[in-house]
């Protein structure tokens, strides 16, 4: 098959590791993939190093004419079987040129939160496949009026050969970090904002770290609450413990030096992508019982789902997890349950044999107006 992905966004963002590992999987699968993405960003960069096909374009928003040049160019000299959308303000374009030359579309959608009211109920319906992220993802589409037949759940695809135990770049980075290299580490990843969840975890990590001495904490991230949780550390007995490394894009070579991976989320997540990336590097986690993080983890396997903002509870399993023949065991169990699952190879698999399927034919487009965000 011939793909033409088009993700213009700039920011290193889920939805963008998703299209970059997408993109790849399907690359290695042997099929044609060719991608429009905004010079200097993470998936241009990305999918360069790759070697995947990278065309410069950018969408400032759904009318954008200086968008839709290097689009229209790109399906005229490619004419690719289906063309791939990730971000809300290219599913109309991609929709309205998908049409007009009698292209497939598929378009992914990364968030719960509803559409504005006519793109929520036209994208669907026009779009020749509409992917839901997680199975909670795709229950919100449908309490909203969207027909079950139109949503089609394929998960946040890994690359299995970046992600993986590595004992000695471990080592390396906690050299770097000036951990102890036989410190239990609990890592975060991601924004710093307190719907994540970050002060009832730096709580709860500080009360199992007056009980387990070895027990230190990485944090990955910046965000709105940064200040405010670099201050509450600072200010426990414990504060030597924790390292603050700041936004990364990358933090696949971090895993390596966790002993387990908090996912501490109070507010419902679409997905959950650290947990799948950690357990791919064989380290446990630990998780809020929310929205499609549930989906995430193999649950008292390759980790635990636990209530939100609870600190006692996630204090013991904190504990509970600084039994190294336990972590071991999780692990490798993760690593497993995330192969089975989430594998590059094994999603690019199951999306070409969705697209492959009998659908009905795409309605026709009329009287639509941009507006999906």
């Amino acid at each position: 098959m011939k793909f033409l992905f088009v993700g213009t966004n700039p920011e290193n963002t889920g939805a963008a590791t998703h299209f970059v590992a997408l993109a790849q999987a399907l690359a290695g699968a042997s099929h044609r993939v060719e991608v429009i993405a905004c010079a200097g960003g993470l998936i241009a960069d990305e999918l360069q190093r790759s070697g995947v096909s990278v065309h410069f374009g950018h969408f400032r928003n759904a009318l954008d004419p200086a968008g839709y040049a290097p689009l229209l160019r790109l399906v005229r000299r490619l004419q690719p079987d289906w063309l791939v959308g990730n971000f809300g303000k290219e599913y109309w374009p991609l929709l309205l040129v998908g049409h007009a030359l009698g292209i497939r579309v598929a378009l992914f959608r990364h968030r719960a939160p509803a559409m504005r009211a006519f793109s929520g109920y036209a994208i669907p319906r026009l779009a020749s496949r509409f992917f839901a992220v997680s199975r909670y993802a795709r229950q919100a589409y449908l309490d909203r009026g969207v027909p079950e037949a139109l949503v089609q759940v394929l998960y946040n695809p890994v690359n299995m050969d970046s992600l993986r135990p590595d004992p000695r770049r471990g080592r390396e980075m906690r050299a770097l970090l000036d951990l102890p290299e036989d410190a239990i580490v609990i890592g975060y990843s991601g924004r710093l904002q307190h719907g994540k969840g970050i002060f009832p975890l730096l709580e709860a990590a500080s009360a199992a770290m007056a009980i387990e001495p070895a027990l230190h904490c990485l944090w990955l991230g910046d965000g709105p609450d940064a200040t405010r949780l670099h201050a509450q550390a600072g200010g426990q007995a414990t504060a030597a413990r924790h390292r603050f490394v700041g936004w990364v894009n990358d933090a696949t070579p971090y895993y390596n030096a966790m002993s387990m991976l908090a996912f501490p989320s109070l507010a419902p997540e679409t997905f959950g992508r650290v947990s799948v990336e950690a357990q791919a590097s064989e380290v446990p986690v630990l998780a809020s019982r929310v929205g499609g993080v549930a989906e995430t983890l193999d649950a008292d396997v390759s980790g635990e789902l636990l209530p939100p903002g609870d600190v006692r509870a996630w204090r013991d399993a904190i504990l509970r997890m600084c039994d190294a023949q336990r972590r071991q065991r999780m692990g490798q169990a993760g690593r497993q349950f995330v192969q089975r699952h989430f594998a590059g190879a094994v999603i690019a698999a199951q999306f070409v044999q969705v697209l492959q399927a009998p659908r009905r034919a795409p309605q026709r487009l009329t009287q639509a107006q941009p507006g999906a965000r």
